[in-house]
């Protein structure tokens, strides 16, 4: 099947990429791409030295390669200001690729005090995302891309009990937190065409990808998990997706894109299936209000 590969990513010489949670897995396989294309790639991380070795091995395939670290921790608001603070800095930002998340932690909490998948996979990208708009419509053409799950399509929000409080099911909260990334994504779209913004709006998922974000699972299925690249995705294959949203000529705001084999599990990247719950404009709308009262961040709100 045809499909979207980093093959397809055409020079990027003279625009600027800002990827979250670039220092290792699909954040890594993508910046690594986008700064063999001649794009300046902002890594986002938590960690410097973690985010300083994973410059150096990109400056071993790419010596040319224009890399800079940028500090942040989206379990903590006040980390994701001073990053928009630091990225607005910056003479033109093109892309804003959301990858940065976590998987099937025990309970923890953010900075804020918010469940931590709730707090990182979504309200660290929302927030980023509202601060960054307006530097992002300086640049014609300019996307956001948000990164979704094949485990949307399970998510359920409890409404009542939104930072879990109440109960806590580490599989059930990663779920909801991606079925959040697409309602954001579809929200977001609605708001910037709405807006007459030239920003786009893009989801996508990496299907079934072995990465870092594994770390939480059982020891069994840390040891097995790497093994399914050869049938599934590698780290590099679960970018594609991500690469076709942030650079592809007829990338189309509002879309999801995805693997296209093994139903989205592996494979080169096209057209995704989102399910109903995450094209649903009264939950989306929602899910943006609460968003805007726990982080304060709101650049639409006259949409």
């Amino acid at each position: 099947m045809a499909g979207f590969t980093a093959q397809d990513v055409t020079p990027q010489t003279g625009k600027c990429f800002v990827v979250t949670g670039a220092n290792t897995g699909i954040g890594f396989a993508a910046a690594k791409v986008l700064a063999a294309r001649r794009a300046r790639v902002l890594l986002a991380c938590r960690s410097e030295p973690k985010a300083a070795r994973a410059i150096e091995r990109i400056e071993t395939e790419s010596p040319a390669a224009d890399l800079a670290f940028v500090p942040l921790d989206q379990a903590d608001l006040e980390s994701v200001r001073a990053c928009a603070d630091l990225i607005a800095r910056e003479p033109r930002v093109d892309v804003l690729l959301n990858n940065a998340g976590v998987m099937f932690p025990p309970l923890q909490r953010t900075a804020q005090g918010h469940e931590l998948q709730f707090g990182v996979n979504h309200l660290g990208c929302f927030a980023l995302t509202g601060l960054l708009l307006p530097k992002l419509a300086q640049t014609p053409g300019a996307r956001v891309v948000v990164t979704s799950s094949l485990a949307h399509s399970s998510g359920r929000i409890d409404w009542d009990d939104i930072d879990a409080h109440r109960k806590y099911s580490r599989t059930q909260r990663y779920s909801a937190s991606k079925l959040m990334n697409l309602l954001f994504a579809f929200e977001l779209d609605r708001r910037l065409r709405a807006a007459g913004s030239p920003v786009s709006a893009i989801a996508c998922h990496p299907g079934v990808a072995s990465t870092e974000l594994v770390r939480h699972m059982p020891a069994a299925a840390r040891v097995i998990w790497p093994l399914l690249s050869a049938v599934l995705n590698s780290a590099k294959q679960g970018a594609w997706p991500a690469l076709q949203a942030a650079t592809a000529a007829d990338a189309r705001s509002g879309a999801y894109y995805g693997p296209q084999r093994l139903r989205g599990a592996a494979g080169p990247s096209g057209l995704a299936d989102r399910s109903a719950r995450a094209s649903d404009p009264v939950a989306a709308r929602r899910l943006w209000d609460i968003s805007v009262e726990l982080t304060g961040v709101d650049q639409l709100t006259s949409a």
